[in-house]
């Protein structure tokens, strides 16, 4: 399962979704940013990549609906409602993470 992890600058919350959820097996995860200036973009491709979607706020749901809606057709678009204020890899943002994306997706 392809799980696609968004936030604005692909710096801190989701690179950190793509290093928890890449270790799950059978897994493949990948982050990317709304802003043109994100380290990986969300694109097309990534959208049409991706099984679930993850953003984690509301404005981040609304570019991505806004600028992707054709191709959202067969994926699952899901809001975790994390605020940007944690670090990469903090443990707390790796909690969130994980319990939000439980809710959506089963681990062996």
């Amino acid at each position: 399962m392809n799980l696609l992890f968004v936030c604005s600058e692909n710096r801190l919350r989701s690179p950190t979704g793509e290093a928890v959820f890449s270790k799950y097996a059978g897994f493949s995860a990948i982050g990317c940013g709304t802003n043109t200036d994100a380290e990986t973009p969300v694109s097309g491709d990534l959208i049409e990549w991706g099984d679930i979607i993850f953003v984690m706020e509301k404005a981040h749901r609304n570019k991505v609906a806004k600028k992707f809606r054709p191709l959202l057709a067969s994926q699952k678009l899901v809001c975790l409602d994390i605020p940007d204020n944690y670090d990469c890899m903090d443990p707390e943002l790796i909690r969130l993470l994980e319990v939000g994306v439980a809710m959506y997706v089963r681990f062996r």
